[in-house]
């Protein structure tokens, strides 16, 4: 499995680019000042979310995924490990589950799982079976990430009064279980396309179907002039404003145009989704990062900073990968020479810095 590195475009060495990918993610998680990785026990650690100090399945499940792509089946075992001890449900309607979001002692904030997480999990999983092979226990990575999946699938039909996070109906990823709607954000095609080859196998045909139902799902979504997707939408594509935010481009979003670059890394070209990246970048053309907003997603701009601009510019170097657009390399440059977030907020933009980086280096690879 070989990528080219995107960076040569604008003039970056091979040698250069995994350089930067290897201190990204040193300064993750060994930094004395900047890392947001810590041990809790013995044999577990976790990822600290620095907003807002816990740790939360979509980080530990991201910091999976830095840990297999870089080899470190140490890191890869100790966050496993937390996360079964302190966010798996062994019983009850989400049993199979995760809670989503837990203080660093591993005491639950919340019950309720977030599927983003669940789908992580399962896709490092399956890929550190395929670096190390399975071990024991919940080291049995090909079991445990099929397991994972096996309740996001059939939930309804295997725990009283649990609801699937993929609807049986649309094989749309659901925003938590219980609703009737999604957060494009979730939609990962290029995962859903390896499940469909280490999944239980009857439920193989079913990961094809979700992998080009997210396709259109994510192109449907998307704003046709501003390539801009909503955090939240409905099944019909159409925006869903919650949780008191008036505007619908905001944090969440982000994560669509690194998924789609991913999506045509490891699989090709889609057209409808390199015209949302071509569209996104030609957008935020000649906007400076400090004066990003959160955005309706016809394109105007509210009079709020967005939250995670890093998480912005980091996106729109990755969308370079799949876009049309003339100033494709102006991205990747911007990207190149932004450094990593510091301070309170760094985690989630460190998170997709570390992902976009990774692909544009030709190091993001699919470990089957």
């Amino acid at each position: 499995m070989t990528y080219p590195n995107w960076f040569a475009r604008i003039g970056v060495s091979d040698e250069a680019a995994r350089a930067k990918v290897q201190e990204t993610f040193n300064t993750i998680f060994f930094d004395p000042e900047e890392k947001f990785y810590q041990d809790v026990d013995a044999d577990s650690g976790c990822m600290v979310d620095t907003g807002n100090i816990d740790a939360r399945t979509e980080g530990m499940s991201y910091g999976m995924m830095m840990a297999v792509q870089m080899d470190r089946k140490d890191l890869f075992d100790k966050l496993w490990c937390f996360a079964k001890r302190y966010m798996h449900h062994a019983s009850g309607k989400y049993e199979g589950y995760f809670a989503w979001s837990v203080q660093l002692d591993g005491k639950h904030n919340a019950e309720g799982p977030a599927p983003d997480g669940e789908e992580y999990f399962a896709m490092a999983l399956f890929m550190a079976a395929s670096r190390w092979g399975d071990g024991k226990g919940i080291c049995n990575y090909t079991e445990q990430g099929r397991d994972i999946l096996r309740h996001c699938v059939h939930q309804h039909e295997m725990v009283q009064g649990g609801d699937p996070m993929w609807d049986p109906e649309n094989h749309y990823i659901r925003f938590v279980p219980e609703t009737l709607y999604s957060d494009p954000s979730y939609h990962l095609p290029h995962f859903y396309e390896l499940f469909a080859l280490k999944a239980d196998e009857k439920d193989r045909p079913f990961w094809k179907r979700a992998a080009q139902a997210s396709r259109e799902y994510i192109a449907l979504s998307a704003h046709p002039v501003t390539g801009m997707s909503p955090e939240y939408a409905e099944y019909d594509g159409t925006p869903r404003l919650m949780f008191r935010k008036p505007f619908a481009y905001y944090s969440d979003a982000y994560r669509v145009a690194m998924n789609i670059a991913l999506n045509h890394l490891w699989f090709g070209r889609d057209n409808a989704l390199s015209q949302v990246v071509t569209r996104l970048q030609e957008f935020f053309h000649g906007i400076p990062q400090e004066q990003y907003a959160a955005y309706d997603l016809d394109g105007k701009a509210h009079d709020e900073l967005a939250m995670h601009p890093v998480a912005i510019t980091a996106v729109l170097g990755a969308a370079s990968i799949a876009s049309d657009s003339q100033y494709a390399d102006e991205y990747l440059r911007n990207f190149w020479n932004t450094p990593l977030r510091k301070g309170k907020r760094r985690y989630y933009d460190n998170c997709l810095y570390f992902f976009c980086l990774l692909m544009l280096a030709g190091e993001y690879k699919p470990y089957i």
